[in-house]
């Protein structure tokens, strides 16, 4: 074995943000500009709602400190659920055209490497002042909409409400307990009442789950893993499960970014709009599909798609995962678009839903702080701050900063793996094929979930082969991890 050297994974990462265009830290005029900013007391603006005595609470990951939206839902009359999800009012501290704003503008995102987090706004704003975190009064912008006993919707109204966060939940602890494999945390049974209030969203989500399923949502779980960092080294690299908790907080933005649309719709302002409009690569995947013994249609077809992933994530959970990664890979990426209000919605395919853009997590993207602009300029009944020329320009810039921000995780999840497995040259490991073309041969290993080139012995070799591959180099400077096939098992079940 190779003795353990030293890799110093913060500084490849800062590397790689400057490598892709962004700006890894912020400059003194941005810091002294947020630092000067003070919380903004409700009493001070006309028009507020005061709806701090709800139940509101939020679902996260452990250590998120950058909360931007919050829930609540209360029952109705005949099966309808009401839903209000809170947006911190992000725009209230960045002034349009500030230090911060083009700083935030230039990088488009927060980008989340798993080694160091590279905020779009400081944390003294992000995780601060228009943080939601509970004991504390926060300006939102409210969007409220309904959700009917079908899980169809019915739009409702946007407007600027004070509230207080009443718990700060994660995901795993309220995911596993919603599916029976752990008792109710402390975090919701310690707060009266919210227990039903987690269970009513949990209702609510999953009818909308099952809508949008039935017309031709994609229900894609892929294996990005991320890396486990104690005391600077990488102990291990750990899958996000996609769980009940998760899928409140997804299908509630879902509907949430839906009602925005049509507010902006009603209000006559140009959007931007987040699109799939059809998959770059259809062809290929109906070359997978028949494969595995499934016809697809030639055209692109959503509801044919998706159940052919329904079959397949029933028959053979193993690998379908990387099925997943297969199909996500040949969609293409998803992208921002202007859209004249009196022109037809896109729609995002893999969603399957015609009215979407990016509104919930202004702390986060810079596209949700655009849309609380023109949201608060139809609430406050100013004028649209933004012309179309300007958000084709923003769509442009900001679809490609978030492909910039994917290159990079995808590069330091790639420098992770080759620090976690650089004193393992010479073991060999189960495997699958995940990539076969001109371009070269790639393998994700069963355990640990690290994905690497195959440099010798990939002849004959297909996309989900199951493989034995032997680990011959690392090199976290360059985020490879290379390996030579030693024999193929047989395969569990082809996906690709």
């Amino acid at each position: 074995m190779n003795k353990r050297r030293y890799v110093d994974l913060a500084a490849i990462a800062w590397d790689a943000m400057e490598r892709f265009g962004f700006y890894p830290e912020f400059p003194n005029s941005v810091l002294h500009e947020v630092n000067a900013i003070k919380p903004i007391f409700w009493e001070e603006k006309e028009d507020v709602r005061d709806l701090r005595s709800l139940l509101w609470s939020s679902i996260d990951n452990w250590d998120s400190m950058d909360l931007d939206q919050i829930e609540y839902c209360e029952e109705g009359k005949n099966g309808e659920i009401h839903v209000k999800v809170a947006i911190s009012d992000v725009d209230s501290y960045v002034p349009y055209d500030s230090d911060t704003d083009r700083y935030a503008a230039h990088n488009g995102t927060s980008v989340y490497t798993g080694i160091v987090t590279f905020p779009m706004l400081p944390d003294h704003l992000s995780k601060g002042i228009s943080s939601l975190l509970p004991e504390q009064d926060c300006m939102t912008v409210v969007i409220e909409y309904t959700v009917l006993p079908d899980g169809s919707t019915r739009h409702g109204s946007l407007y600027p409400a004070i509230i207080e966060n009443k718990a700060k939940l994660i995901y795993e602890e309220v995911g596993e307990w919603l599916e029976g494999t752990r008792e109710i945390p402390p975090s919701v049974s310690d707060v009266p009442e919210l227990v039903a209030q987690i269970r009513l969203q949990h209702e609510a989500s999953q009818r909308l789950r099952h809508y949008r399923m039935k017309h031709g949502a994609l229900d894609l779980r892929t294996i990005e893993a991320e890396p486990v960092v104690e005391e600077g080294m990488v102990r291990d690299l750990v899958v996000q499960r996609q769980d009940l908790a998760r899928q409140i907080i997804e299908e509630f933005m879902v509907a949430a970014n839906g009602t925005t649309v049509a507010y902006l719709e009603d209000a006559g302002l140009p959007m931007i709009e987040r699109v799939v409009v059809t998959p770059k690569y259809w062809s290929e995947i109906v070359d997978t599909a028949a494969e595995m013994d499934w016809k697809l249609p030639k055209k692109p077809d959503a509801k044919s798609l998706s159940l052919f992933l329904d079959h397949e994530r029933e028959e053979n959970p193993e690998t379908f995962p990387d099925l997943s990664l297969t199909i996500v890979k040949l969609m293409g990426p998803g992208e921002y678009i202007a859209r004249d209000p009196k022109r037809e919605p896109v729609g995002h395919f893999a969603l399957a839903v015609t009215d979407y853009t990016h509104s919930t997590a202004p702390n986060r993207r810079y596209t949700d702080l655009i849309i609380q602009r023109l949201v608060k300029s139809v609430i406050e009944q100013k004028q649209c701050p933004y012309t179309y020329e300007d958000l084709e320009g923003e769509a442009a810039w900001l679809s490609d900063r978030e492909k910039g921000s994917k290159k990079v995780e995808r590069f330091m999840r790639k420098a992770a793996s080759a620090v976690l497995l650089q004193d393992r040259i010479g073991e060999i490991f189960e495997a699958f094929v995940t990539g076969a073309s001109e371009r070269g041969t790639y393998v994700r290993l069963i355990t640990p979930p690290v994905e690497g080139r195959v440099m010798r012995g990939t002849q004959c070799l297909k996309v989900g082969h199951k493989v034995r591959v032997r680990l011959i180099n690392t090199d976290p400077e360059k985020g490879f991890v290379d390996f030579e096939c030693i024999g193929q098992r047989p395969s569990i079940r082809r996906f690709g």
